[in-house]
């Protein structure tokens, strides 16, 4: 099992000095990765949440974090597809995975906030089918020397996008919740990662759809890194009421470890999504001593 962390970046702790201190920390300790995640924007009277308000961009932090970082992994979970032109993302991802020594992994979605979708003048619609040839292109660009690709919803005129990622393409996670999600990450990434809002005590459902569709894919299930976003809220030992990765420190150790057995290769555990670190008005030096408090007790 590899353990990781959410660094900050989201709300007020996300400071610059705060996310390095993270990292290193992190990598001193013997964290597999430290994982980001995008927020276009948060639309005004949304429900979504404070700690969606004040979200930092996702693959500028990890190249930052790659300079102050020398072995850590560098993960972002998720980048929304559709929100890119596939030959700008594949240009910025080849260069963050060559810069970082080969530490990346993509995590990539297709996007569920309309308007995200909308600032950047595109359709909401068919969102699975463009993605299915948006991956296809993205690897090209990785990986031919010409690419030349006439589809639905993608034209590139023959091309070079040199240079090629070096050591070479990251991997390639996909995110999602629905059935159809989940299969399309069997069939055609490597690996699937839980999104924020998932219900840890079903996730191995969930991975079991994965696995299925790489097997009638004619891939190895068991070649697939099945990632948690592990939601992480420190607190009380022994509410009855308690959720997965709730609690106590040995609680929180507990629910990995059967996070474990239920089939999730990588758990990183996120204390964004926690009001009292990712809202935009906490402090600072609050939120990063209770950080660093449990990035100490959760270590690997």
């Amino acid at each position: 099992m590899r353990i990781g962390y959410g660094v900050p970046v989201s709300g007020a702790w996300a400071t610059p000095g705060n996310m390095a201190r993270i990292a290193v920390r992190a990598e001193e300790l013997g964290y597999s990765d430290v994982w980001t995640f995008q927020r276009l924007l948060t639309p005004v009277g949304h429900p979504m949440g404070s700690t969606y308000r004040s979200v930092q961009d996702p693959t500028v932090t990890l190249a930052y974090l790659a300079g102050v970082t020398s072995r850590i992994g560098l993960g972002v979970a998720v980048l929304n597809l559709p929100l890119y032109s596939p030959a700008l993302l594949a240009k910025q991802l080849a260069t963050l995975q060559s810069v970082s020594g080969g530490r990346l992994t993509a995590g990539l979605g297709l996007g569920w906030l309309k308007e995200e979708f909308a600032a950047s003048g595109l359709p909401f619609e068919r969102r699975g089918a463009r993605a299915e040839e948006y991956l296809d292109v993205l690897r090209k660009l990785w990986t031919d020397e010409v690419i030349e690709h006439e589809g639905e919803f993608y034209r590139v005129p023959a091309s070079y996008q040199d240079p090629k990622p070096v050591p070479g393409p990251p991997p390639i996670l996909l995110g999602g919740m629905a059935d159809v999600a989940l299969r399309r990450a069997g069939r055609l990434a490597d690996g699937w990662v839980s999104s924020s809002q998932e219900d840890l005590s079903g996730i191995k459902e969930r991975i079991y759809v994965v696995k299925e569709a790489a097997r009638a894919a004619g891939r190895d299930p068991e070649s697939l890194r099945i990632v948690c976003r592990g939601v992480t809220t420190p607190g009380p030992a022994g509410r009855p009421d308690r959720k997965p990765l709730t609690g106590s420190y040995e609680e929180i150790r507990q629910d990995v470890a059967e996070l474990a057995a239920s089939g999730v290769t990588e758990v990183f555990h996120d204390l964004n999504f926690v009001t009292e670190f990712g809202a935009p008005d906490v402090d600072p030096a609050d939120a990063l001593r209770r950080a660093e408090e449990a990035l100490e007790a959760l270590a690997p």
